[in-house]
């Protein structure tokens, strides 16, 4: 077993792969690589066969290079770190974590692996393999990894790794759910129960429970409810994990109808009218004379004729003006 530490502080004891069936796996690999190396090389040299001495080492280089080093790290980073070997034997590269391997972890096992593997024949691989406790060659001390077991030998299927619960005892304990106070336990615990529940089909079975015995002593102090008997510690996690998710899910949908209604009380009041300003009064102006207009004289009316002057009158005396008229 390996003690795998994941980022979450969750120690997951998986199977690690020792030299035999590593060694077994490698040498499908190489078997399946050197064999798409030589039908490529021969097809090659058919259609280029007008190419000098030098120009054929390169392309042969070239292949080399292809198919002992870029195809095995692409294949490992598609698959998540199952090569066709590994995949026969149910093997896979993982991180030093549990995690899956990335691109940077492949590249490193490959090129560490042309020289460890091909250029020296396996005996520096099969050296470091047998003298490392977790059967890691160079590449895997390098990159970070560890290949695992991802099935035992003579396993026909899936197996539900938990035993069958009566449903009168998860009905009874469905009933003190609703009353458990969960404020008390740390998120780093929380954290711990789904690490486990989300890789207990992948543990060995003593092992999954010995850890979840563990967590589940550790979230009953908290809570104030131990596991009822009868019941096994995983399944009393899952209850508990899932009674908590719901009421974070009840929570969360009494949030979004809050912000609903707001949203719809806003939507449907009425804007605010803004005040009207007093109209603006111009300042007193002192009073002017109105302009006197003539007034207008009918269209039909004749024009006034000019006054003349009055004739002389001969009849009447004339002032005294001390000039007398002829007789």
């Amino acid at each position: 077993m390996s003690d795998l530490v994941t980022g979450e502080a969750v120690v997951l004891d998986l199977q690690t792969a020792k030299l035999p069936s590593r060694a077994l796996a490698v040498v499908l690999d190489l078997l399946v690589e050197f064999a798409a190396l030589f039908l490529v090389a021969v097809v090659l040299s058919v259609a280029l066969i007008d190419l000098d001495s030098a120009a054929a080492a390169a392309v042969l280089l070239g292949l080399m290079v292809f198919f002992l080093v870029g195809v095995p790290v692409m294949v490992e980073t598609l698959s998540h770190g199952r090569s066709l070997g590994k995949a026969a034997l149910g093997l896979r590269v993982v991180r030093t974590d549990g995690g899956p391997v990335r691109f940077r972890h492949s590249l490193v096992r490959g090129l560490v692996g042309f020289v460890e593997l091909i250029a020296t024949t396996g005996a520096v691989a099969a050296i470091t393999s047998a003298v490392n406790s977790d059967g890691k060659r160079l590449g895997d001390v390098f990159a970070g990894t560890v290949v695992v077991r991802e099935r035992t030998p003579g396993a026909g299927g899936p197996t539900n790794p938990l035993p069958p619960v009566h449903p009168q005892l998860l009905h009874d304990m469905g009933r003190e759910l609703v009353a458990m106070d969960l404020s008390a336990v740390p998120e780093q615990l929380w954290l711990a129960v789904r690490q486990l529940l989300g890789r207990i089909g992948q543990l060995d079975p003593s092992v999954a429970l010995r850890m979840a015995v563990g967590l589940a002593g550790d979230l009953s102090a908290r809570i104030g409810h131990p596991v009822p008997p009868g019941l096994h510690p995983a399944a009393y996690l899952g209850a508990v994990l899932t009674e908590r998710q719901r009421r974070e899910w009840t929570r969360a949908q009494q949030q979004w109808a809050a912000q609903a209604a707001a949203r719809t009380a806003v939507a449907h009041q009425p804007p605010a009218q803004a005040p009207v300003p007093a109209p603006h009064q111009p300042p007193a102006q002192a009073a002017t004379p109105a302009p006197h207009h003539p007034a207008p004289q009918a269209p039909d009316a004749a024009p006034a004729a000019p006054a003349r002057p009055a004739a002389p009158s001969f009849d009447k005396p004339a002032r005294d003006t001390g000039f007398a008229p002829p007789a």
